[in-house]
């Protein structure tokens, strides 16, 4: 019999592991751009009588992700004001170049072209036009971390001794 308070635990179920807080300039077109470029879920939004978004959650790839318009008064800031991020987020999904080209297609910038990768994945990287840096990928091959690491020599260590 479980007699630990359900309204006292400290994780939200739905939000299992790690979950990412996006700040964004216009986060309620962020959201349009999320769920028209990624096929992105709404699950709700809390917005303000002036329009901002103070929190709103979507759901993508099997997971949650949470966003935010920022306030610079409280120095919550946004990629685009802070001239970047050193924060990438991935995605899996069952087709990368089609929702790689919808990204695109919705304003992305393509930072790495979609490509084959030694490590099973075919994958691809842009930035939306929020300023936040998307990889997308498909997994195309299980494989074990021995292999993983011996086509990695084979790619990058192999060379140096010629």
């Amino acid at each position: 019999m479980n007699t630990e308070d359900e309204s006292k635990k400290s994780a939200d179920p739905r939000c299992p592991g790690v979950t990412a807080y996006l700040v964004c300039k216009d986060a309620a077109k962020a959201m349009l751009f999320y769920c028209n470029a990624f096929e992105a879920e709404e699950v709700y939004r809390l917005q303000m009588p002036d329009g901002m978004i103070g929190h709103a959650e979507l759901k993508l790839a099997g997971g949650r992700f949470m966003l935010a318009d920022e306030f610079a008064d409280m120095n919550i800031m946004s990629p685009t004001s802070l001239g970047g991020s050193g924060v990438g987020l991935m995605i899996y999904v069952d087709d990368a170049d089609r929702v790689f080209n919808k990204a695109i297609e919705a304003g992305s910038v393509v930072f790495k072209e979609m490509t084959e990768q030694f490590y099973g994945e075919r994958s691809g990287t842009i930035d939306d036009p929020f300023g936040h840096r998307w990889t997308i990928a498909t997994r195309q091959e299980n494989i074990s971390a021995e292999e993983i690491q011996r086509r990695f020599q084979d790619l990058y260590c192999d060379e140096d001794d010629e």
